[in-house]
């Protein structure tokens, strides 16, 4: 088992910024992938970034590349999403989920934060 518990955010104004965190704990998560989504009031949720936990190797969709910035620190067991140049749409609940490298499905959620980018 894993349990993910998000925080960090918020209300802030377009071109301004956050940071998000996911601290995990569990069983260990040296061989997981951990990913951030999110989902606005009336559509599906829709991937962000992720993060291996061994090699650090990331991957973001389109919408947030150049902006956002995912990462990890292993020692406190806890997942970063840095995000810049935040606007209206970026509005969401974010969520982090993490799955073994070797699976598709995220196994794991966190129970969510809401960002709110006023404009």
């Amino acid at each position: 088992q894993v349990q993910l518990v998000e925080s960090g955010g918020g209300l802030v104004q377009a071109g301004g910024s956050l940071r998000l965190s996911c601290a995990a704990s569990g069983r260990t998560l040296s061989s997981d992938v951990m990913g951030w989504f999110r989902q606005a009031p009336g559509k599906e949720r829709e991937f962000v970034a992720h993060i291996t936990w061994s090699g650090g190797s990331t991957y973001y969709a389109d919408s947030v590349k150049g902006r956002f910035t995912i990462s990890r620190d292993n020692a406190k067991n806890t997942v970063y999403l840095q995000m810049n140049s935040l606007k209206p749409e970026d509005t969401a609940v974010y969520y982090c989920a993490s799955r073994k490298v070797v699976r598709i499905q995220y196994d794991y959620w966190g129970q969510g934060t809401q960002v709110t980018v006023s404009s």
